[in-house]
């Protein structure tokens, strides 16, 4: 008999927990939020905001600022010294780092032991929920996943306490009876060396029957050519003939679509899309024909909305859930229990229906490059030209930056054109100086170029004079507070600007 046919009744009475979301998603968050509160009450955090259980969300809201990371990180540093009792009940031991600030190369997440169980884990439990009510002959249990994790390191001198990717803090955390359906093994997907992490996964993987991917898209990739070249097969069919999902999240997917179908050219293969990370899991695709995701409202997060448009005033509107408008633009905050309050992420959703909630994701709220989990910011691009131009004595006017997505080969870069007011004598060694202090900048940039496994050195074409104002004036946007988007996850600004660099 099928192993999954045995598993499957497992995870059915979550289906009609599910279900409530649809008619009782503003009881859910509430409840949500009288966990917190009082969870939280005799930390230092609630003490300062007058957290008890009784707490409403009026209450809450008037007591509680909006942060960034920048508000909370003087708490977070004492918790990751051993203090207790700061964000939190207890001592948190992991802290998932993320991609930096303004002010510092990386951020670090605490992630505590109810956050890893109420949020991350129940997140990856309903990826396998959904996806075997909308694939009734689904064998997802008759063979491995494979799971793609990052690495960690020692947190300060603290015993037991670790900083790393969340995927790590995950690996490092799991149920044991789970190693028995998932590769590769645990001190191999621990491995902070990527280049030999994914060969000896590749080498591994050859020999099992996979049936299920779980990663990043660009990342995933670059093992699963690896396996081509190792195996010499045509496709991966040939070496792993039941594959049938990859359960994706991290980067949008569509650059990677083609590739994978071609990569994968099976009946059988599905792609779900995951929205979660290092601050907590959001949202699953729970519909196949639709690309918007379902808002998980039961987990260990509350959710508030700002309008887009009103982000930058003194006094924005910040939204509960019950209250957001459809097809519209907000920046999403959020309050978890791993000690994160009103906590601004920086993503932006909009919503395609209520009751149940579903949205999708619209970008961040300032402009970036994340087309393969780097996250490079506009903070990123100005000190690292700064460098650049220190260094070789150029002077710039405009530039814009995005990516050149993958080729057949795994290859992509990041694209610059840039018009300077003084030239550099050599453009390729400006290139160099501006990789290498992006590197020192970012640490998730750092990671993705790493001995140009994922992304290969950027390139910087020269714009002629007054390429940029050409732009604007035929966008009708020259003058007056229009400004060159400086960084694109998308080709759409440097395209168009490319074609008129003649």
């Amino acid at each position: 008999m099928s192993l999954t046919k045995i598993i499957r009744p497992i995870f059915t009475p979550r289906m009609h927990d599910l279900d409530r979301y649809a008619t009782q998603g503003q009881q859910l968050q509430l409840n949500v939020l009288k966990r917190l509160v009082g969870k939280a009450a005799d930390t230092q955090w609630g003490h300062q905001h007058g957290y008890n259980q009784s707490l409403s969300y009026e209450q809450f809201s008037k007591q509680t600022p909006v942060n960034t990371y920048e508000e909370l990180k003087g708490y977070i540093d004492e918790m990751r010294q051993g203090k207790t009792d700061i964000l939190w009940p207890g001592r948190v031991k992991w802290y998932a780092k993320s991609s930096g600030t303004t002010n510092d190369k990386s951020k670090f997440i605490p992630v505590s032991k109810e956050g890893i169980h109420d949020t991350h884990y129940a997140g990856g439990t309903d990826c396998v929920v959904l996806y075997l009510r909308n694939h009734p002959k689904s064998r997802l249990f008759d063979g491995k996943a494979l799971i793609l994790g990052g690495s960690h390191a020692p947190n300060y001198n603290q015993k037991n306490s670790l900083v790393g990717d969340l995927s790590a803090i995950l690996i490092e955390n799991i149920n044991p009876l789970l190693n028995l359906v998932r590769i590769p093994k645990k001190e191999i997907a621990l491995l902070s060396d990527f280049e030999i992490k994914r060969e000896r996964i590749a080498r591994e993987a050859i020999k099992q029957n996979v049936s299920n991917l779980s990663g990043v898209p660009s990342w995933m990739m670059s093992v699963l050519n690896r396996v081509l070249e190792i195996s010499g097969a045509g496709n991966l069919c040939e070496v792993w003939p039941n594959l049938e999902v990859f359960f994706h999240g991290g980067v949008a997917f569509t650059p990677y679509r083609a590739q994978y179908q071609h990569m994968i050219p099976s009946e059988i293969m599905h792609y779900m899309e995951t929205y979660n990370a290092s601050e907590g899991f959001f949202g699953l695709q729970d519909d196949p024909t639709d690309s918007a995701m379902s808002l998980m409202i039961d987990y260990g997060i509350f959710y508030e909305f700002i309008p887009m448009d009103e982000l930058n005033n003194e006094h924005p509107s910040v939204l509960p859930l019950w209250d957001i408008e459809v097809e519209k633009n907000y920046a999403m905050v959020i309050s978890t229990t791993c000690g994160l309050w009103r906590y601004l992420i920086g993503d932006t959703i909009m919503f395609t229906q209520k009751n149940p909630y579903k949205f999708i994701i619209t970008g961040r709220t300032k402009f970036f490059i994340n087309a393969f989990g780097e996250e490079l910011i506009v903070d990123n691009a100005e000190k690292g030209l700064a460098v650049a131009c220190a260094r070789t004595g150029a002077q710039i006017l405009e530039y814009t930056a995005a990516p050149v997505f993958m080729d057949e080969n795994g290859k992509c870069r990041h694209q610059w054109l840039i018009e300077f007011n003084k030239e550099p004598e050599d453009i390729d060694d400006f290139a160099h100086i501006l990789d290498q202090a992006l590197q020192k900048i970012n640490s998730d940039y750092e990671a993705k170029r790493y001995k140009d496994i994922t992304l290969q050195p950027l390139e910087i074409i020269k714009a002629r004079n007054g390429v940029f104002n050409d732009w604007l004036k035929q966008k009708g946007k020259l003058g007056g507070q229009h400004k060159i988007p400086r960084l694109s996850n998308k080709r759409e600004y440097i395209d168009q600007i490319l074609a008129l660099n003649k």
